[in-house]
């Protein structure tokens, strides 16, 4: 019995679940964008995201993709500071759908 572990990247991981959008009706969004852009020096949403929803543009201005977002929290946590996100769970029937979970 070979029990020798094949690596397996984050990505190819997400790549299995699914994502069902609910158009015009996102369930994260930033408050304030004076507040990412003025305020908070580090920008942590950027980088802490695992599904890459935070981008930062060339002006200083954060960008929030909520298509992806595995509902994991991690944003409202790291910008707890400022208290800059409004977050929620998707309606029912809409966002993450793991495929393994």
């Amino acid at each position: 019995m070979n029990t020798e572990k094949i690596p397996v990247k984050v990505e190819e991981k997400l790549f299995q679940n699914r994502y069902r959008v609910d158009a015009g009706r996102p369930h994260i969004s930033i408050i304030n964008q004076d507040t990412c852009r003025v305020e908070c020096t580090t920008q942590e949403c950027t980088v802490c995201c695992p599904a890459g929803c935070y981008t930062t543009e060339g002006n200083g201005q954060v960008v929030l993709i909520t298509d992806g977002c595995l509902e994991c929290g991690t944003c409202r946590i790291i910008c707890s500071t400022y208290r800059n996100v409004d977050w929620e769970y998707p309606r029912g029937g809409y966002g993450i759908l793991f495929k393994f979970g």
